[in-house]
């Protein structure tokens, strides 16, 4: 009897001390990822600066001082060689290489157009450093070992020291990275362009899926008959919520695009695809919210004499709306998350605009992390990470916004 309890206990140990071990592992991975994600993800909210004296020549930027005061100012300002004019102010840095990004240029066409007095006059611009010399700042290279193994050259490190050591360098917040769209020069790339087209499929989304979704659960729960054809929808809706999501991208790619016609990469045509996607998550969770009325409620309400629809409408709805609300925000999650069926209908096009419009051409989140991790710059390796810090946060936010919804409308019985 003994032995049979002493073998009892060790087998309850063995099997807490497996569970813990399973948790442990799984937290340290945890832990690695996040702390890699942010390790490499910091940089990419920070960039490097030079500080250059930039001569606005009229004979360097082709633009006559007189135009500068006609009605043609617009065109003149916005036809100057500023490209130039950088190139040249940069040139009597000293320098060997080339040490400000191919974008450098936007800053000295900006404080132009801001203050067309600046013509014939040098003023100091803080422009953007080139990839390089903006990783060499922040620490990105093992200076240590030989040229070859080290991803940069030796003139480069000259002129990035040449550079420090006259305290031509600063490095801050990287105000393009939150507020600009993607482009070929990581130090020019940005988010905003994918989080705004993240909101605006997320916004289509929803106004398509929770109504319907909503609708569809109330018909099926409280007035559809019983019967074999329920039944089918039933299984079907189940089954829909478990098809891979590739599967609804080609369904959006072959209804929206190849029969409707509608504009591609659009986000009004990626956000009836998520719909799709998400509408089965809807109906699912709103019919478990649904069935957790009790009885009582619709008894009461039909014993005062309301109808069938009043009951539902004005009782047993509001009652499930937390838990409709947070199986909404759960796929609406989901759906922040998917790639796949973006893909299929184009929303991975290399896009420098921010879009302004439901029809616009437009990217999201995931696929920006996606385009970004295939480009072969060091730079963007930390965009890639600084991205997925922007998702994960957009992410919990959603998460936290239905924890929140489901404790403050939650009724216990």
């Amino acid at each position: 009897m003994q032995n049979r309890i002493r073998k009892r206990y060790r087998s309850e140990r063995n099997f807490r001390f497996l569970g813990l071990a399973a948790l442990s592992i799984a937290g340290a991975f945890l832990i690695f990822l996040l702390s890699t994600i942010i390790g490499n993800g910091w940089n990419g909210f920070r960039a490097t600066e030079v500080r250059v004296p930039v001569t606005f020549d009229a004979a360097v930027l082709g633009v006559d001082a007189a135009a500068l005061t006609g009605p043609n100012a617009a065109s003149a300002l916005a036809s100057a060689n500023y490209q130039e004019a950088v190139r040249a102010s940069v040139a009597k840095l000293g320098t060997q290489t080339d040490v400000v990004s191919e974008g450098a240029w936007l800053a000295a066409r900006d404080a132009l157009t801001a203050d067309p007095s600046l013509l014939g006059k040098t003023v100091e611009l803080e422009l953007k450093a080139k990839g390089n010399i903006d990783q060499l700042q922040k620490g990105g290279f093992d200076l240590d070992i030989t040229e070859d193994n080290r991803g940069v050259r030796d003139d480069e490190v000259a002129d990035w020291k040449l550079l420090r050591d006259r305290g031509l360098l600063t490095t801050g917040f990287n105000e393009t990275f939150v507020t600009g769209a993607d482009s070929t020069d990581p130090e020019s790339a940005g988010i905003w362009g994918a989080a705004k087209g993240s909101f605006l499929t997320l916004f289509v989304t929803l106004a398509l899926s929770f109504p319907i979704g909503a609708l569809a659960a109330v018909y099926l729960e409280e007035f559809a008959p019983k019967n074999r054809w329920t039944d089918i929808v039933e299984v079907s809706i189940n089954n829909l919520a478990a098809v891979p999501s590739i599967i609804f991208g080609l369904l959006g790619l072959a209804v929206f695009l190849n029969t409707f016609d509608m504009p591609r990469s659009a986000p009004v045509v990626g956000g009836l695809t998520l719909a799709l996607m998400t509408l089965p998550t809807i109906v699912i969770a709103g019919r478990a919210a649904i069935k957790a009325v009790p009885p009582s409620i619709r008894d009461a309400a039909l014993g005062v004499g309301a109808s069938r629809v009043q009951v539902v409408f004005h009782h047993v709805l509001p009652l499930a709306l937390p838990g409709l609300l947070t199986g909404t925000i759960i796929g609406m999650a989901r759906a922040l998350g998917e790639t796949a069926p973006l893909l299929m209908i184009g929303m991975r096009a290399f896009l420098t605009d921010v879009p302004s419009g439901l029809t616009n051409p437009a990217t999201v989140l995931p696929v920006q992390v996606y385009i970004w991790s295939d480009n072969v710059a060091r730079g963007f390796v930390e965009k890639t990470s600084a991205a997925i810090i922007v998702l994960l946060v957009f992410l919990m936010l959603m998460n936290s916004l239905a924890i929140y919804l489901r404790n403050k409308f939650e009724v216990r019985w």
